[in-house]
This record gives structure tokens, sequence and C-alpha cells, in this order.
């Protein structure tokens, strides 16, 4: 039986590598599109771009894995069932219940293994995306060009003579706090940092002046920061289970749970739908692989996306326990009476 078994596991790697990593390289495809569009409003170099992607990774294999998962399934008893190897199982006394729980096993690790990356990984990643979105789309409203009068940093006016990456030379900023009252910084150098959300303006080694109509007074300063006043907003990084609290509350939030959860459990909830119609008879049955694999997919993810729009846990829950119920009758009705 331990051969047996390592004899299914070897098929089912086989099959499953073959398939996963084509559909992994297209949806890879897909989320590089995605993330290339951010160039069109922020500055991005090589590393930025596959540092995005590398954060993105746990979303391209949750993605991935089930549809794998089922197809590589349909291929595997498709093609056993066509080379009369499961006849041949048959014949030795192994069962087709016997088959299937085989593959029962690793279903159900890749349920777990969804559900880690869905309910862990995810939520990490997408938040750690969006917060180097937000560093980045706030630098890159604060793209000084040297030479260029009129630029603005927040309230000040700012004139740069060199640049070199976020680090300047020769810089003035003025700023009119009032009606008849101006500041003036002159800096020999400075830098454009990111601190607490918020963008902020570090000068080194100058001079400022306040001037009003009654006096005008001089200072030196060996250093001096500048903040944009106008942006408050900072991203709020949350540990995984205040991210998931707040399902209570956000029904946008609570319809992701849904989806994740449904996607987690499709391994689990399509092996029996699988089994029933590629686990045949050759000579008498046709094999209807790619059919059954595309209606499984459809109906499965059809469900899902409906509870990323709408829907409850107990609802999950009833339709998670039909699927499942309708693939044993099927699997009893159609399989394991013959074979």
């Amino acid at each position: 039986m331990v051969n047996i078994k390592g004899y299914l596991s070897s098929n089912f790697t086989k099959s499953f590598l073959t398939i996963f990593l084509p559909i992994y390289l297209i949806v890879s495809l897909v989320f590089l599109i995605k993330i290339s569009s951010l160039t069109v409003k922020i500055n991005l170099t090589f590393y930025e771009l596959l540092k995005l992607y590398m954060l993105s990774l746990p979303e391209i294999v949750f993605y991935t894995l089930p549809i794998s998962f089922i197809t590589a399934l349909s291929n595997v008893l498709g093609r056993l069932s066509q080379d009369n190897e499961l006849m041949a199982l048959h014949a030795l006394g192994i069962n087709a219940k016997s088959v299937v729980k085989n593959f029962f096993s690793l279903a159900l690790l890749f349920s777990m293994l969804l559900l880690s990356i869905a309910f862990i990984s995810m939520p990490l990643g997408v938040q750690a995306y969006n917060a180097f979105k937000a560093e980045k789309r706030a630098e890159a409203s604060f793209n000084i060009i040297p030479g260029k009068i009129g630029q603005k940093f927040g309230d000040f006016y700012i004139y740069v003579k060199d640049k070199n990456d976020s680090s300047f030379q020769n810089l003035v900023i003025y700023n009119q706090t009032g009606e008849g009252e101006e500041q003036f910084f002159s800096s020999q150098k400075g830098a454009l940092l990111h601190e607490e959300g918020r963008m902020m303006l570090k000068l080194s080694d100058g001079y400022g002046y306040t001037y009003t109509e009654e006096k005008l007074q001089e200072a030196q300063y060996k250093e001096l920061k500048v903040y944009d006043q106008n942006r408050e907003e900072v991203y709020e990084f949350r540990t995984v289970l205040s991210y998931w609290m707040q399902a209570a509350t956000d029904k946008k939030r609570m319809h992701k749970a849904l989806f994740n959860l449904f996607i987690s459990l499709i391994p689990l909830l399509s092996v029996y739908l699988i089994a029933s119609f590629t686990i045949i008879n050759p000579r008498y049955q046709k094999n209807h692989t790619i059919l059954t694999t595309f209606v499984v997919i459809f109906i499965l993810y059809l469900i899902a996306s409906a509870f990323q729009k709408n829907g409850n846990l107990i609802l999950l829950l009833i339709i998670s326990a039909i699927l499942w119920l309708s693939g044993r009758w099927l699997f009893e009705k159609r399989v394991s009476r013959y074979f």
C-alpha cells in the first residue's frame, strides 16, 4: 500500500508541477503588468519593482494553487483511467475509495497551506505593498527639479541648484507666513526623507531669515527639519489579528475573508467532484477530463466571487457542505459501486 501511495503521489506531483508553472507565470505576468502601471504615476527602480513583485507573491500563489490542484487531479485520474492503470489497481484489490483517500490527504495539505497564505501571509504582504505605494506616491509629489523656479514643498517655495537622487546641494526655500511676514532659508545641502507618514526636508549648514515690517531676524543652523504639514495621513500597519478583526465592522473586509476561506476549501471540495467524472472504464465511457476541469473550476470560482460581494459565514458553511455531500453522492453513484 505504501508503494501505491508513493506511485499516486509521484504521478500527481509531476502533473501538478507541469500545470502549476505555466499558470504561475501567467498570473505573475498579470501582476507585473499591474505593478508596471504604477510607473505612470511614480518612478520605480528595477529593485523597487522586484520588491513589489515579492510582496505580491502570496496573492499570486493563492490564486494559482487551487486551479493547478483541480487541473492536476483531473489530469492524473483521467490519464490513469484511460491507461487502464486504475483498473489494474482494482484488480489488485485497491478500490476507488482507497485511491481517492490518497488524493484527499493531499487536498487537506493544500487547503491548510492556502488558509495560512490567505489569513497570514496575504494581509502582511498587502499592507506592506500599500504602505510602499503610499510612500512612493508621497515622494513622487515632491519630484524637485534642479534649476526650476516656482516648485513647492508644502507651504514653502523651493529652489535647488543641484540634485543627486533625494539629496540636494545649494538650495533655498521661501515662505510667506502672513501679510508683511516672510521666511527665507538657504542651505548648502539637504535631503528629502519620509518620516512617520509625512515628507520631511532636512537642511544642513545654512542660514534662516525672518522678515517683518518692523525687523529682520537672522539665525544660523546646523540642522533644520521642514515638514509638509499638508500630508497628515499615515498608513497604519496592523497585525494579522487586528486586520481580520475589522471584518466585524467592515463588510468589504468580511466578504474578502469569506472569499479567501472558500478558495482555501476548494481542494477539499473538489476531490470527490473531480473523481466522480474522471474515474471511468475507458471501454464503456468517454474521457471528459477537460470538460470536468472547466465546469468544476467555473462553478467553484463563481460561488467564491459571489461571496466576495455578498453572503455570510453560515451560508458559506451550508454551501460547502452541499458541495461536499454532492461530491460524495456522485462518487458513490458513478464510481464507488463499480470500482
